[in-house]
Protein backbone atom coordinates (compact mmCIF):
# COMPACT_ATOMS: atom_id res chain seq x y z
CA UNK A 1 0.00 0.00 0.00
CA UNK A 2 1.21 3.71 -0.68
CA UNK A 3 1.73 6.63 1.29
CA UNK A 4 -0.77 9.21 1.48
CA UNK A 5 0.38 12.70 0.82
CA UNK A 6 0.28 13.31 4.92
CA UNK A 7 2.79 10.62 5.28
CA UNK A 8 4.92 12.18 2.49
CA UNK A 9 5.15 15.33 3.99
CA UNK A 10 5.93 14.63 7.31
CA UNK A 11 9.19 12.54 6.70
CA UNK A 12 10.32 15.74 4.10
CA UNK A 13 9.53 17.51 6.88
CA UNK A 14 12.10 14.94 9.13
CA UNK A 15 14.66 14.72 6.76
CA UNK A 16 15.10 18.27 6.32
CA UNK A 17 15.16 18.60 10.01
CA UNK A 18 18.15 16.14 10.21
CA UNK A 19 19.76 17.65 7.47
CA UNK A 20 19.60 20.82 8.90
CA UNK A 21 20.57 19.95 11.92
CA UNK A 22 24.33 18.16 10.25
CA UNK A 23 24.86 21.28 8.46
CA UNK A 24 24.75 22.99 11.63
CA UNK A 25 27.32 21.22 13.73
CA UNK A 26 29.53 21.19 9.81
CA UNK A 27 29.26 25.15 10.44
CA UNK A 28 29.97 25.05 13.92
CA UNK A 29 33.00 23.03 13.47
CA UNK A 30 34.11 25.05 10.35
CA UNK A 31 37.68 26.86 9.96
CA UNK A 32 37.45 29.24 7.32
CA UNK A 33 34.71 31.28 5.94
CA UNK A 34 34.66 30.00 2.79
CA UNK A 35 33.73 26.38 4.37
CA UNK A 36 31.37 28.23 6.30
CA UNK A 37 29.68 30.09 3.21
CA UNK A 38 29.67 26.98 1.67
CA UNK A 39 27.23 25.21 3.89
CA UNK A 40 25.30 28.44 4.27
CA UNK A 41 24.17 27.91 0.63
CA UNK A 42 24.06 24.44 0.82
CA UNK A 43 21.21 24.91 3.97
CA UNK A 44 19.57 27.65 1.94
CA UNK A 45 19.04 25.53 -1.08
CA UNK A 46 17.23 23.03 1.64
CA UNK A 47 15.60 25.76 3.58
CA UNK A 48 15.33 29.23 2.43
CA UNK A 49 14.82 30.87 5.57
CA UNK A 50 17.09 29.14 7.90
CA UNK A 51 19.07 31.01 10.55
CA UNK A 52 22.91 30.25 11.25
CA UNK A 53 24.51 31.62 14.47
CA UNK A 54 27.17 33.97 12.94
CA UNK A 55 25.54 33.49 8.96
CA UNK A 56 23.76 36.90 9.68
CA UNK A 57 26.95 38.79 9.87
CA UNK A 58 27.79 38.06 6.43
CA UNK A 59 24.09 38.87 5.28
CA UNK A 60 24.48 42.16 6.83
CA UNK A 61 28.12 43.15 4.42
Amino acid sequence: MGRVERDREIARRRKRRAKLKKLRAKFATAQSQADKDAIFLKARKISPFVVFENANANEAE
